[in-house]
């Protein structure tokens, strides 16, 4: 019993000094209040950053893989025909803000959503002026060609080397890209060759699902499909665009522009350079003609794609305006002055819409650009006198005559293989240039095809000279003709060397049959 008490006693003072011991050394066990909100905040923030981490290393993947394909395709040999074709197949990737994967999420799937692929081009950046144009298929009629044509009608080879043509195949079917490649490649080669057209395409994966696209302002679901693509068109064609040149230009693919345009654009562009502006406008339809300052094109692009499934893009480009300038404490008389202080426009305008059908199908848009005025259809020169005669014969007044007179166009039936074109000169000359430009800004495609301009000695010698080797530049024709130059892309051009001496004709001769008509809008030689 004693034992026992004993025990009792310890097991006492053992639990008193467990009990004084653990109020000396008290510990909270109660939970601490977390601040949910707060961390919800910081891992959306952590996520965005991820996103943009993934694209901007994916973005640098990229530009290393294509600078490692330059690389490969620079140091291997090439054969003429494929040193024109030079990067055809190739990727670049466009720099659209991270942010876009918010608006886009569906780009997150596929690591190639932003990559565009060259089919043709050399990669031409550090121009003044980069055009545009996004094309797609149509039901009813494709202009792209004569777009093209009408903005390098004119253009010298100074204006050429300052500019890039960018052509936006908007589709992902791979036959229809393939087609306009070839059509771009077949009529502009050495265009193309040098740099100055480009065609680009769009990943099929940067196409969200159009299918759930809520239907607004009275618009049918086709409409809203149609202007919510065309959003997201401008926007990757902007942004490809963006780091190659000083302006960016937007077009379409159913225009013609006003001979002289290139130059315009730049000298107004650049008698504004001070002054605050978001676009200069050199047409009064639409997107048409709608000039920006490269550097300001990723935050227009963020706009438009942070809205792309609201509202039309001409729309969404004059809100932009409303939120930089506009005052909401003022009226709209004031709103609007503001807004027309950030857009310029240009007058007259450089470019008229020419197309009937709409990229909409079923839609005509039989829209004309009053600005626009009257083109010249030819360019007259003061010639030598000479006796004229053709095989080909003319359509109404538009005589060679009045051609060579600077007084009209000569507009001849569809050329065939032998046909010519003769002048005889009254007395022999010493011919130091020449000019023939076929087609006109409105009947583009009438053009010479197979041609070669050629003179007539007048001295025999110098056709024995050329058959022996002798001047190897120009080759023997027949009718003691020798051959100096031809068309190319319309035009005739060049100079004749001294060692000719003097001649008593020149001759277009045409070598091919033509599916079209053809007339001569320029006549100009230089004795």
């Amino acid at each position: 019993m004693r034992r026992n008490y004993g025990t009792l006693l310890i097991l006492f003072c053992m639990g008193c000094i467990f009990v004084i011991w653990q109020s000396s050394h008290r510990v909270d066990y109660s939970l601490p209040q977390v601040d949910f909100v707060g961390l919800f905040d910081r891992l959306q923030q952590a996520e965005h950053r991820a996103a943009e981490l993934t694209v901007e290393l994916s973005l640098v993947l990229k530009r290393l893989h294509n600078v490692n394909d330059t690389v490969t395709n620079t140091s291997s040999s090439q054969t003429e025909g494929e040193a024109i074709r030079e990067g055809v197949n190739a990727s670049t990737s466009i720099a659209i803000h991270p942010s876009a994967l918010f608006y886009l999420p569906h780009l997150r799937q596929h690591e190639d959503s932003l990559v565009a692929s060259v089919h043709l081009g050399r990669g031409r950046s550090g121009v003044s002026l980069v055009l545009g144009i996004p094309t797609v298929w149509r039901q009813k009629q494709s202009y792209l060609v004569n777009t093209v044509a009408s903005l390098l009608y004119d253009l010298s080879a100074k204006q050429k080397n300052d500019m890039v043509i960018v052509i936006f195949v908007a589709e992902s079917d791979p036959g229809f890209v393939s087609s306009v490649t070839e059509d771009i490649q077949k009529n502009f080669a050495a265009d193309v060759g040098a740099g100055l057209v480009e065609v680009i395409s769009p990943p099929a994966s940067f196409y969200p699902d159009f299918s759930a696209l809520k239907s607004t302002f009275g618009d049918s679901q086709d409409r809203v499909k149609w202007r919510t693509k065309q959003n997201l068109d401008f926007s990757f064609l902007m942004m490809y665009c963006q780091p190659k040149g000083t302006f960016y230009v937007q077009l379409e693919d159913d225009i013609v522009a006003k001979l002289g345009y290139s130059d315009t654009m730049k000298t107004f562009a650049n008698s504004l350079s001070s002054e605050d502006w978001l676009y200069l406008e050199f047409s009064q339809l639409g997107f048409i003609g709608k000039l920006f300052r490269s550097s300001d094109l990723p935050m227009i692009v963020e706009f438009f794609l942070m809205f792309h499934k609201d509202k039309p893009i001409d729309w969404l480009l004059d809100h932009i305006l409303w939120v930089k300038v506009c005052n909401p404490e003022k009226d709209a008389k004031h709103c609007s002055s503001e807004k027309n202080r950030m857009k310029r426009r240009h007058k007259p305008s450089l470019f008229q819409h020419v197309g009937l059908h709409s990229s909409l199908p079923g839609k005509i848009q039989n829209l004309k650009d009053k600005d626009f005025g009257k083109q010249p259809l030819f360019i007259g020169h003061e010639n030598p006198g000479a006796e004229l005669s053709s095989s080909l014969k003319h359509y109404q007044s538009h005589t060679l005559q009045k051609a060579y007179r600077g007084q009209d166009f000569f507009w001849g039936l569809t050329p065939t293989t032998g046909d010519y074109i003769l002048i005889r000169f009254h007395q022999p000359q010493r011919v130091q240039r020449y000019l023939f430009r076929s087609g006109n800004v409105e009947t583009n495609a009438d053009r010479f095809y197979n041609t070669t301009v050629e003179v007539q000695p007048k001295d025999s010698s110098v056709v024995e000279r050329v058959q022996k080797g002798e001047l190897p530049q120009y080759q023997p024709s027949t009718s003691g003709f020798i051959v100096v130059g031809s068309f190319v892309n319309g035009v005739a051009e060049g100079t004749v060397d001294a060692a000719v001496q003097e001649v008593t004709a020149m001759r277009l001769l045409v070598h091919t049959d033509s599916d079209v008509w053809v007339l001569l809008s320029e006549i100009s030689i230089k004795v």
